[in-house]
């Protein structure tokens, strides 16, 4: 596998930050050696919140019931749950937050996993599906940069609500970012001034190479603009 502890080590440098990057693998069979998860939470989200404080574990569908809209956007959601998920849109388009329509765009995975990974990205016990990291506005955009740079940028816009919606997004299309969503951080505590970026598991070392060579790129930019700014600014 590829060395995940040294693509923490680069994700977490451009970003800041102490919110460690997150790995996340939809697969059919848990890894050896890792626990499953014991307890309840309230959305799929919520569970990016316990890999980033450093536990390694994996989850079953009926782990994802306790959210519809991420029962979705994960193919999790048990066909009794469908109401569930109809109450939710009703009161989110009720009090204005969304349209129905909006409702068929929403990016979900195709097939449904049986287990689903969760873990540090630098301890990802299987290739991940993806990795969701979090940081500041002008860092996400090295991070981003770098993507582009290794062919792997999306060319998607950058997504809103639902926040879960990113890792199918991702996964069908490449590396996209994300303004988040209220629920998003509500359940895992991300920063106000924080966006994430998601990226395919595949391409997570040859996004990662192209760190150096971004934040090099925008060192000299800055010396460059500000010395423009200084030349040609006379207000």
């Amino acid at each position: 596998m590829p060395d995940y502890p040294a693509i923490e080590k680069k994700i977490q440098q451009v970003l800041g930050g102490t919110r460690r990057p997150i790995a996340i693998a939809f697969v059919d069979s848990p890894p050896a050696g890792v626990a499953r998860f014991e307890g309840s939470e309230p959305s799929s989200c919520s569970f990016w919140r316990l890999a980033a404080a450093g536990r390694t574990f994996y989850t079953v569908p009926a782990d994802h019931q306790n959210c519809p809209v991420g029962g979705y956007t994960h193919n999790l959601l048990e066909p009794e749950r469908m109401p569930d998920l109809q109450q939710t849109l009703a009161l989110m388009s009720g009090i204005g937050y969304i349209r129905m329509e909006e409702v068929g765009g929403v990016f979900h995975l195709d097939q449904s996993a049986k287990f689903v990974v969760y873990s540090p990205l630098a301890d990802a016990p299987v290739e991940p599906s993806v990795a969701i990291a979090s940081g500041k506005p002008a860092r996400v955009m090295l991070l981003v940069e770098a993507a582009g740079r290794a062919g792997e940028m999306s060319n998607l816009p950058l997504l809103g609500r639902p926040t879960c919606m990113a890792i199918p997004a991702a996964m069908a299309n490449g590396a996209v970012a994300s303004s988040g969503c209220i629920g998003n951080r509500v359940y895992t505590g991300v920063g106000d001034d924080e966006f994430y970026v998601v990226l395919r598991g595949a391409t997570l070392a040859r996004v990662a190479d192209e760190i150096k060579t971004i934040e090099s790129a925008n060192q000299t930019l800055t010396a460059y603009h500000q010395e423009r700014r200084s030349a040609l600014s006379t207000v």
